[in-house]
């Protein structure tokens, strides 16, 4: 039995061919939307490269684009053929291509979806990127004076203003790296030497973080060294006190930054992808239906148009059946082949008689 076998009259394949020509050019435009999210998605991206590990991050967005250019394209040929379809002397000559066309929309719309899914599970992926892209970015703060990283302090400073966010989990971070460079450190002085000498690999650590992680909120002024040192600052306890510093890591703010923005894009993906099946079934339902017509000769007679020609269970029966013949003509020949070589190696005995 057919899966949702629906009669057709003239009248009635006429609708739905200008329903589906209508609902094509919807969708072009829902490409042309889903193109837009990713180009801004790795716009986004790129505004941060520097501090990301790797560049697998920008799967998310190609293929973002990648789906938005083939929305367009299937949908625009789509609709053409619904147009078309309203003249039965024109629609003669896609009748042929109907078939592997919906076949590649099958492929199409399997693609989309996993796209979507792509959306919502890059969250683990893109935290590991940040964790060791934000970890690199810190070591090479102080190097303004180096070619190809006297950027990356304007960049994370720039960064920490606008995220309101301090170092990769903490403020505590910056402990743990020499962010000051040598140029500035007066090697003279007894407390430098003191720090650079108490340090296992001879640099210069202090209790204290950039001026971009300061909170310009804060009523007190921002103390940005000796944080932890309570006598340094007057009635100041850094561990009961609020500090004014930002408290949220940068790992943190970016991940929540991008993944709120993927899973808004994954929700409009998905949405997406419901309206190109409906859009699918339906220009499946006109392509039975204009086949199944009885008298070619007569449009205005009744056809029926189906989804599925048998029921769910027997598509998929005869699939799976189709998929292990493939499977054993395969071996069969993979087998003859080896026959083949092996009596190809074969040479025959020559014997001698003296």
């Amino acid at each position: 039995m057919a899966l949702l076998k629906v009669k057709f009259n003239q009248k009635k394949r006429v609708k739905l061919a200008q329903g589906l020509w209508l609902m094509n050019w919807f969708s072009v435009f829902a490409g042309i939307l889903v193109f837009s999210m990713g180009l801004f998605l790795k716009i986004e991206l790129r505004k941060r490269s520097e501090v990301m590990d790797n560049s697998e991050s920008h799967f998310v967005p190609n293929s973002l684009i990648l789906m938005g250019i083939l929305s367009c394209a299937f949908n625009g040929f789509a609709g053409k053929i619904c147009y078309d379809s309203l003249d039965p002397a024109k629609f003669a000559k896609w009748k042929p291509l109907l078939r592997p066309y919906l076949a590649l929309c099958f492929l199409f719309n399997i693609l989309i979806f996993f796209v979507a899914l792509i959306c919502f599970l890059m969250r683990g992926s893109l935290e590991s990127t940040l964790a060791q892209g934000l970890k690199n970015g810190m070591k090479f703060y102080r190097d303004t004076d180096t070619p190809g990283r006297c950027f990356m302090k304007k960049t994370i400073d720039m960064l920490q203003i606008e995220f309101k966010c301090c170092g990769n989990n903490g403020f505590k971070d910056w402990f743990e790296i020499q962010w000051i460079s040598n140029r500035y450190l007066d090697f003279s002085s007894k407390e430098v030497k003191d720090r650079i000498k108490s340090n296992v690999d001879g640099r210069y650590l202090v209790d204290g973080v950039p001026f971009s992680c300061c909170n310009p909120s804060s009523p007190r002024p921002c103390i940005q060294y000796q944080v932890t040192n309570n006598s340094a600052h007057y009635s100041y306890d850094y561990q009961t006190e609020e500090l004014n510093l930002w408290r949220r890591g940068c790992r943190e703010a970016l991940l929540h930054y991008y993944s709120s923005m993927m899973s808004s894009m994954g929700a409009v993906v998905l949405l997406v992808w419901l309206f190109e099946m409906s859009v699918m079934a339906g220009l499946r339902l006109l392509h039975t239906s204009l086949e199944s017509i009885p008298n070619p000769e007569d449009p205005e007679c009744e056809s029926e148009g189906w989804i599925l020609e048998n029921s769910l269970k027997d598509t998929l029966k005869s699939a799976l059946e189709s998929l292990k013949k493939l499977g054993k003509f395969n071996q069969v020949e993979a087998e003859g082949e080896g026959a083949e070589g092996e009596e190809g190696g074969k040479t025959p005995a020559i014997t001698t008689v003296s």
